[in-house]
């Protein structure tokens, strides 16, 4: 019996500090990836690094989501999209498989919808209300890949919050004339100047003027849940440049819990 109440003793000693060293839970996050038009092979383990390194995130990845159900995303916070069917019926997930995604972020979570991921599934309007902005044929072109710079539209968002207001991005695709969903169901965060003579003629749609401010970052509430949309990041360099690994990842920690805790690097503060 003293040997109990020594025991208890000593329990009760150490559980404040217990408590005081323990880790606070990290964001459940699944990379679904597996089909891309882009090198998703080379890409998704730097978009995963990119999260563990935070510390803040742990990260699963599957390559097959077809056939998937609620089962499958019940244990995350978060889901990031590196997956393009390419326009191929035996590469949509299935209806349950899509519904599965909706309900995940209307009931609260975070999905992030990384570059060429808008331009999946053409014709499912949910997806396209989900994303707000996306790569659709007429809809959709880049020039070839150059270097950029990235102006910060809203800098009180949390995503954005400390920021500068302007940073390159080296050697990116810049995404312009997507289709987009009307005005006031999305919200802008950053653009970049598409300069309009780098096509060189060869542009897909007509692209007037001189120039125009093209959306780079930018979010959408859905349901009672947030997406974050990055069109950055082309390839395996791209995704391993300060503009995209912090953006990606304060919009990855914002997505999945409405804020915003990851500090700003100093080589991208004011």
């Amino acid at each position: 019996m003293k040997r109990f109440l020594l025991w208890l003793c000593a329990l009760s000693l150490l559980a404040p500090l217990y408590a005081q060293t323990a880790q606070p839970r990290k964001i459940q996050t699944l990379i679904i990836t597996g089909q891309n038009g882009h090198d998703w092979r080379a890409v998704t383990p730097y978009l995963r690094k990119a999260l563990e390194d935070t510390g803040k995130f742990e990260v699963r990845v599957t390559e097959e989501f077809r056939g998937a159900g609620p089962e499958t995303l019940a244990p995350y916070d978060l889901v990031v999209l590196n997956y393009f069917d390419r326009a191929q019926p035996q590469l949509r997930w299935g209806e349950r498989a899509d519904q599965a995604l909706l309900n995940f972020v209307r009931s609260g979570k975070g999905v992030v919808v990384y570059h060429f991921s808008v331009a999946a599934f053409n014709g499912w309007e949910e997806y396209e209300k989900m994303s707000a902005g996306n790569w659709r044929p007429n809809n959709g072109h880049h020039s070839p890949g150059h270097d950029f710079t990235v102006d910060i539209r809203d800098p009180n968002h949390p995503v954005t919050r400390g920021l500068k207001k302007s940073f390159p991005q080296p050697k990116d695709e810049l995404y312009a004339n997507l289709k987009w969903q009307p005005e006031g169901s999305y919200h802008v965060l950053a653009t970049a100047w598409d300069d309009h003579k780098l096509y060189g003629g060869k542009a897909r749609q007509p692209i007037p003027g001189d120039g125009r401010d093209q959306p780079m970052l930018w979010t959408v509430q859905y349901g009672s849940g947030r997406v974050f949309t990055t069109v950055l990041g082309h390839d395996a360099p791209a995704v391993q440049t300060p503009a995209f690994v912090v953006t990606f990842t304060r919009g990855a920690e914002w997505a999945a819990t409405g804020d915003v805790t990851l500090p700003v690097p100093p080589e991208l503060r004011p």
